[in-house]
Order: structure tokens, then sequence, then C-alpha cells
């Protein structure tokens, strides 16, 4: 029987380069139209065939340090950078992040405007973390004018966290504003960048951000296992000893995996890391963070058109959204009910996302992954032939 793709393969550079445009319908008989996880490329799936060892060069200098050189180049072209990745949801890796960043007598600034600075809030709150939120409202992005004022009345602030792209809306919140802000300010930036890193462009050094978030199943379009974070070198090395977990010691995860080239201080979700590996490349294939940018906005832009042509209402001001997800206002109809809505969708080839908004019915709809404009008119017409209209 022959090796299955990529079984000898030592190293990220030697797979397979080809940027797979065909689903692969036998193993998916639908289309994810969420915001992670998403659809994912049959060759990002095949690489994961291989089983790694995870005390083996090959798996860490050939795979986890290029993942992390990579990871830093996307970020910023900047000096003074470094990456560490970290087991579990984008959850784990955030609350990894707060617990680790912030010193015991810090206090934490976050802005909220959805459901993510709410968590991020709630792992504060957990943690035993002393902070103080300022709420937007899930209709409106991030006010600049007012995190100054609230920096300047209050300088036990150490740190400011937001969410870049809050999903729970489809809202992209003006992070490089509120950097100038915080960065004028003096105090350490933090940015969730769960739903945007990858296929939204940003300089972490321009923008002044110290920590940025991600995950591995977002818009780099690997597989669920995983999260990193981005980080000032400088800053990072400041938070020694300060991690209120064991396993979510976010320093003491980067100390290993710089003296051990890469080695994880626990167990590695390899699979996952080796498909993020092959993402990376197909990222690159595809001409980088702005030319997928500019796939996401014609998927967005394809679909509000279509759903506006079917009566359907956008959530947010088109000023507001981001091209990852689009909440919609739930249809008038007395005998709509999301859950045959998304069951017919489902059985026709789509899967999208319920509502996550607190006031509004909505629902919401993904445009972020392995898609593409034809496979949204798709959709538009599965809706329109749907059994509601």
């Amino acid at each position: 029987m022959p090796d299955p793709p990529g079984a000898n393969v030592p190293s990220t550079d030697k797979v397979s380069t080809s940027l797979m445009t065909d689903r692969d319908t036998i193993q998916n008989p639908y289309l994810l139209l969420t915001p992670g996880p998403l659809s994912t490329t049959l060759s990002v799936k095949e690489v994961m065939l291989r089983d790694w060892c995870t005390w083996d060069d090959d798996y860490n200098r050939g795979i986890v340090q290029v993942i992390r050189g990579k990871l830093v180049q996307l970020g910023t072209r900047a000096e003074g950078y470094t990456s560490v990745l970290m087991q579990g949801s984008g959850t784990f890796v955030v609350e990894a992040l707060v617990g680790t960043a912030i010193a015991a007598d810090g206090k934490l600034l976050v802005l909220s405007n959805g459901a993510y600075g709410q968590r991020i809030a709630q792992t504060a709150r957990v943690l035993a973390i002393d902070h103080t939120v300022i709420d937007s409202g899930e209709l409106d992005a991030h006010d600049p004018h007012n995190v100054d004022k609230a920096l300047a009345a209050d300088p036990a602030i150490t740190h400011v966290a937001m969410v870049h792209g809050e999903t729970a809306t489809g809202m992209l919140n003006p992070v490089a504003a509120v950097g100038e802000v915080v960065r004028n300010r003096n105090r350490v930036f933090i940015v969730d960048a769960m739903s945007t890193f990858g296929g939204v462009p940003l300089d972490i050094d321009e923008i002044g951000i110290d920590f940025l978030v991600s995950s591995a199943n977002k818009c780099i379009q690997g597989v669920p296992g995983f999260g990193f974070v981005i980080a000032r070198e400088s800053a990072l090395a400041e938070c020694e000893g300060r991690a209120r977990s064991l396993a979510l010691d976010l320093y003491d995860q980067w100390r290993v995996m710089e003296e051990g080239s890469g080695k994880w201080r626990y167990t590695s979700p390899t699979h996952t890391v080796r498909a993020f590996a092959q993402a990376l490349i197909e990222l690159e294939q595809e001409g980088g963070v702005e030319k997928r940018h500019e796939r996401y906005r014609e998927n967005h832009r394809v679909l509000v058109e279509g759903m506006k042509r079917l009566g359907f209402r956008c959530f947010l001001n088109e000023s507001n959204q981001s091209p990852i997800i689009t909440a919609f206002h739930d249809p008038e109809e007395a005998t709509y009910e999301f859950k045959r809505f998304y069951a017919d969708l489902k059985r026709k080839g789509f899967v999208i996302y319920p509502g996550k908004v607190t006031e509004d019915a909505t629902f919401r709809i993904g445009t972020i992954g392995h898609v593409f404009p034809s496979d949204i008119r798709s959709l538009i017409a599965a809706i329109e032939d749907s059994i509601y209209w």
C-alpha cells in the first residue's frame, strides 16, 4: 500500500503547494459558513494522515519553528517580536494571555461590544484580576475618545484589551485608533484578533499592539486544536512568574519553545500543527493576507447584495461591518423558525450560525474559509428556494 500524501515529508517546505479549488464533497457534505471551525482544503486535511513525534527535530525545528517565524512575519516586519503556540481553543489562549500578562497589582480595561469582549471580562473576573469595562453596546464600535478618558481618569489601569472582529455581530473595531490612544497613554495593548488575523491586513508594530491572540482554525484556514500569541518580546519577557495557571502559563510555554527549538511543554496537537503549516503555505500561494482579504470582501459583498434582494436586513451598518461574518435580522414571517431554516439549508449543503445578539433575533453567515463568491451565490439561490419563500 503506498504511503499517504505527505507521509515522507520532514518539513513544511516540501509538501504539495497546490491550492485546491474543488471541495471534497465526499468528506464534506456541506459548506461551513461560520467564523470557525471553517471549511478547509483537501490538501490541508491530507497532511494530517501522517503521525509525528513531539520530540523529533523534523517536527519541532522543521514545522513548529517555521510556523512561529511565519506568524511573526504575518504580524509585522519590525524587529523585536516573537510568537508562542498554545494548546486548546481560542478561549484557552485568551485566558492564557490574560492570566499571564497582567501582574498581581495590575488592572485591565476591557472594551466590550459583544459576546467575546464580555468573555475577556469574564476571564478577568474568574481569575480575580482587577478590571473595569467600557461597554459600547452591540451596534457601536469603540470610541477612542472614551478610551482616552478612561485611561486619563484611572492611572491604575496597566493593560487594555479589545476584540478586533466581534463575531457575535460581525463588528470590525477601530484597532488602530484605539492602539494610538493606548500607546500615547503608555499602557499595554492586548488585541483579540481571533477571527481577523490572516484575513484582515494589520501591522502590530504600527498599531502598537503588545500582545495579539488568534487561533489556527480561523482566517489562516487550518483546523481546530491550538491558538497562538504574537508578542512584543520585551513585554512577554516581563511576564515571568505572573501566570495564574500551570498549563496556561504563556511565558513558560514561550521559554520552553525558545530553549527547546520548538518543543512544547506538554503534548502538542501534532496533526493540527501540521495542517496549520500547510494552511500557511496556501495563504502565501493565494497572495498573502491582502489577497485573502479581497476574496473575503467579495464573498461578503455578494452575500449582502443577495440577502438584501431577498428582503433580509443586516444587523450592523456597513461602516462597522467586517468581511468575516454578517448578522441578519430574522425574517418577520410568523412561520419562521431558525432551526427549520438551518436544517433546510444544511440539507442543501450549507451550514450557517445562530444569532448571538442579546436584544434582537438574528442569525449569522460567515464568509471566511475555503469559500468563494460562487459558493455564496449558490447559498443565495438555496435561501431563495428555501421553505419560507
